[in-house]
């Protein structure tokens, strides 16, 4: 036993130095604070409103939660259908593991928790449970990317990267309410595993002006442009689409190409609309530009033969500060005025 006083160790030097939130007195609601600018109407929990809708004419349909129901939307559908919602506790890899044993037996199960957890936890169950043999659970995760300000223990910003090596898994990155509600309803009648980041409780309405339809495997243009073509998924193309309608005054036109399927992905679209010529290209996600779309639409670019200019918006290679969410977004480049700077920064 050491002789050594309680609380001495501690005031020893160290090579070690404690990482700092990017803004300590910002410790409040902000750090999960709506994830668009005040002023945009919002759909309240439409994972959970959708889920319940399949629900109605569908009693395969059943819900998994690890002790993250209120966070997921997933106590919607489970004080809807309190028969067909199983609490797992905080132990994803039995989630996963009981999920599969559902699907099996001839249930469509969709299985909720934050991305974090799903994607570092369970990563082998998933695996070995569920893709391997291909059966249909969808795993649908919040706080997909940047969007908590608690740090790295719940900022997935690697989710995809890990995901898109796994085989039969589809990967699914919806942008607004309006989607996350539509891509519900696509990903139940899939036949096979689906990961569907999730957004939350008030959930902007963006794509709804646009007369926007979800279509699983899809890359859909949003709006057109001469001068930069945004490939986008998540609420980045939220973003993208502010930034343009704010370019466009200062002279410069913005195409907006959204790609909520990441996997598989659009090939055919993005090359075609890459190829238009006179554009530089720039993809945009809530996720480490290492591993994600952009890397995956440059590979694809790559492989198709079309060489443009090419850039990426998206977060760094490194564990993010803890903070306000909006102080995060700007300082990490995802926020509007950001995506401008860039922008100019690269014309």
């Amino acid at each position: 036993m050491s002789d050594v006083p309680f609380g001495a160790h501690s005031r020893r030097k160290s090579k070690y130095t404690p990482r700092k939130a990017a803004n300590d007195g910002a410790r409040t609601s902000a750090m999960i604070a709506s994830l668009d600018a005040e002023g945009r109407e919002t759909i309240a929990a439409p994972f959970g409103e959708a889920l319940c809708e399949l629900a109605k004419t569908r009693e395969d349909i059943v819900g998994l939660s690890a002790d993250l129901s209120k966070y997921t939307d997933m106590h919607v559908f489970a004080n809807a259908y309190p028969d067909r919602f199983y609490q797992m506790g905080m132990a994803e890899q039995v989630m996963i593991s009981a999920a599969a044993g559902l699907a099996r037996e001839g249930f469509t199960p969709f299985a909720t928790t934050y991305a974090v957890f799903a994607s570092r936890r369970a990563y082998d169950f998933i695996a070995m449970a569920i893709a391997e043999e291909n059966l249909p659970v969808k795993i649908c995760c919040a706080l997909p990317g940047l969007t908590t300000g608690y740090g790295p223990s719940h900022q997935a910003t690697e989710d995809i990267a890990i995901f898109r090596g796994m085989p039969n898994l589809t990967i699914v990155d919806p942008c607004d309410a309006v989607e996350t509600a539509q891509a519900t309803h696509a990903i139940a009648d899939h036949p096979g595993p689906v990961y569907m980041r999730l957004l939350r409780g008030k959930v902007p309405d963006v794509l709804g002006r646009y007369g926007y339809r979800f279509k699983l495997g899809k890359a859909q243009t949003i709006r057109d442009g001469r001068d930069v073509l945004f490939i986008s998924s998540g609420f980045m193309t939220m973003r993208v689409l502010d930034a343009a309608e704010k370019l466009a005054a200062d002279g410069v036109d913005c195409a907006v190409l959204h790609v909520p399927t990441i996997k598989p992905l659009d090939v055919d679209t993005i090359a075609a609309e890459a190829a238009k010529s006179g554009r530089l290209v720039v993809t945009a996600e809530n996720h480490t530009v290492i591993g994600g779309l952009g890397e995956a639409v440059a590979g694809a670019l790559m492989r198709a033969g079309v060489h443009v200019p090419f850039r990426q918006i998206g977060l760094p290679d490194e564990f993010l500060d803890a903070g306000a969410l909006p102080t995060l977004h700007h300082q990490y480049g995802l926020s509007v005025e950001a995506v401008m700077a860039s922008i100019k920064s690269w014309l």
